[in-house]
């Protein structure tokens, strides 16, 4: 019999990845072929966001078009987010999808992919192993899941709806499969969860920087980073922690929404516009390379001209290096779905162009603050369009988030490895520099 072709689609955040990973994992571990090519699969993954409006679009069309590959006899197996949230709808809507699968059931998604497939399975026993993981980013870096669900119970989110609520991994796990990250060659760990801070409120003598000092303690040439802290988490104990151990990018990734106090309170979000930019002067006097980034939320039911212009004035202040930001989508199930006053789409759309235009220049004189020094730069590719290589150094975040350095060599440079680079010119959101030591 031979090898069945399996091509997983992954949407959404860093965590679906991962569930997408583990995903290949189990396929891969008993002789399944992956390829990224759908005309070629016997089995198409679409492991779904229904984070937001625009994810649940993407998630939908995505369905739709693997659907045009069952002439071929291709199956379609539907999972993640959307599913967790919507699976009867989506049953009725879209009978034609061959196998969806709920998060609460990932378990036993190997038993339903042998049953769907039976007769052309290579051998039964398939399981869903979170540390048989087939790593699909690339070479030089991985994230690594440290939580589950969530207990921040803001009122524009579904996440505790689809993920349920927070359970801190078991730390000997999250050791363990560091360890073999780094065994593997990865430089860069990002841990993500969608509470970082919150890890370990459940499990006994144990936070965040005391799993942090057992990670860096891991023999190796690698460096940690973390995505997506809530402020009013962020301990002097972690402070230091980070400012104390080379291994730990002074990176901070702290989501704050809002900074109307006004809506803050409506999101149900702790902390206040004060407390946060206290926070911020705290850790950039103890580390004076820290590097900021957050989001905002634009459009929230009830924010006000005046709500909007104390988020503006914020930023001003703060000077975050990178912010993204969404126009507000009301959510199924809800309570700021069912606020009054919500905010015509064309007042949003204004909103979010002007947040990112003062941003924009804020990222700017930020990035000219990086001319004339030398950092080290993991390459991750070369663009031919300008004839130059691209990397990250530690203020940067991956996939794209918060932009790229451009490489100017003499000679050709290994992807996945580490360069000296000297920043010579800065735009925006990317930054030009040259190897200054090969």
């Amino acid at each position: 019999m031979k090898n069945l072709k399996i091509c997983l689609i992954s949407l959404g955040c860093e965590k679906n990845l991962v569930d997408s990973e583990i995903i290949l994992g189990m396929f891969n571990e008993y002789g399944y072929i992956i390829t990224p090519n759908k005309a070629k699969a016997d089995v198409i993954i679409v492991n779904t966001c229904g984070f937001i409006e625009d994810a649940k679009k993407e998630a939908i069309d995505t369905i739709l078009d693997a659907l045009d590959y069952q002439k071929n006899g291709t199956k379609v197996i539907v999972v993640g987010c959307l599913v967790q949230r919507y699976y009867d709808d989506l049953i009725k809507e879209i009978p034609e999808v061959d196998l969806y699968v709920r998060i609460k059931d990932y378990l036993h998604l190997g038993e339903k992919v042998e049953e769907l497939l039976e007769g052309k399975i290579v051998k039964k026993g398939m399981c869903f192993k979170p540390l048989n993981r087939l790593v699909s980013t690339p070479a030089h870096m991985a994230y690594v899941r440290i939580s589950e669900g969530c207990n921040n119970r803001c009122t524009y989110c579904a996440i505790p709806l689809i993920r349920g609520s927070f359970v801190s991994r078991c730390k000997d796990d999250i050791l363990c499969e560091v360890k073999g990250l780094v065994k593997e060659g990865r430089k860069e760990i990002c841990l993500i969860s969608q509470d970082v801070t919150n890890y370990g409120y459940d499990l006994a003598d144990m936070n965040l920087a005391k799993l942090l000092t057992e990670i860096v303690a891991i023999d190796g040439d690698f460096k940690v980073r973390l995505l997506y802290l809530y402020p009013d988490e962020i301990t002097d104990e972690l402070i230091h922690t980070i400012k104390n151990n080379d291994k730990i990018m002074p990176y901070f990734d702290i989501p704050l929404q809002s900074a109307s106090n006004k809506i803050l309170k409506a999101m149900h979000r702790r902390g206040s516009r004060e407390f946060v930019l206290d926070l911020m002067n705290k850790i950039r006097n103890l580390i004076p390379d820290a590097i900021f980034r957050t989001t905002m939320i634009v459009g929230f039911p009830g924010e006000t001209d005046s709500d909007f212009n104390d988020t503006l004035e914020f930023i001003k202040i703060a000077k975050f290096n990178h912010l993204g930001a969404f126009k507000y989508s009301p959510e199924d199930d809800t309570a700021a779905a069912l606020m009054e006053d919500q905010i015509d789409e064309d007042i949003k759309t204004k909103r979010y162009n002007e947040l990112m235009e003062v941003q924009k220049m804020i990222s700017y004189e930020a990035n000219k603050a990086f001319i004339g020094r030398k950092y080290s730069v993991i390459i991750e590719g070369y663009n031919e369009d300008n004839n130059a290589y691209f990397g990250r150094s530690y203020f940067l975040a991956p996939d794209d988030i918060d932009g790229e350095i451009s490489i100017e060599a003499d000679k050709e440079l290994e992807i996945s490895k580490e360069y000296l680079v000297e920043i010579t010119d800065a735009s925006f959101y990317d930054l030009f520099g040259k190897v200054v030591s090969v």
